[in-house]
């Protein structure tokens, strides 16, 4: 398990229309990360949030930061930025 600064993200920057750094669909459940610290493609699991697959990446999301996709602007804002234990499922 890793300790990780969380925040949450929508889609295209709010438009919810957003394809990832690996061309899939950012829809709840995909997380964003640096590709050093854990490597694209692998499954999580974030207490408060669920199961999540690392499939994005962003230019501020460098070390032990982790973006979480959220359905809403509300939950996003809700969640805000928080530290999070982030499980390696696989």
């Amino acid at each position: 398990a890793i300790v990780m600064e969380a925040s949450a993200y929508l889609a295209g920057d709010g438009d919810g229309a957003g394809i990832t750094a690996t061309g899939v669909p950012a829809v709840r459940g995909i997380a964003a990360v640096d590709p050093d610290v854990i490597p694209l493609g692998t499954r999580l699991f974030i207490p408060g949030y669920g199961e999540a697959i690392a499939a994005d990446t962003g230019g501020a999301i460098v070390g032990n930061k982790i973006d979480l996709v959220m359905d809403s602007y509300g939950e996003a804002m809700d969640f805000g930025r928080q530290d999070v234990t982030v499980y390696v499922l696989d």
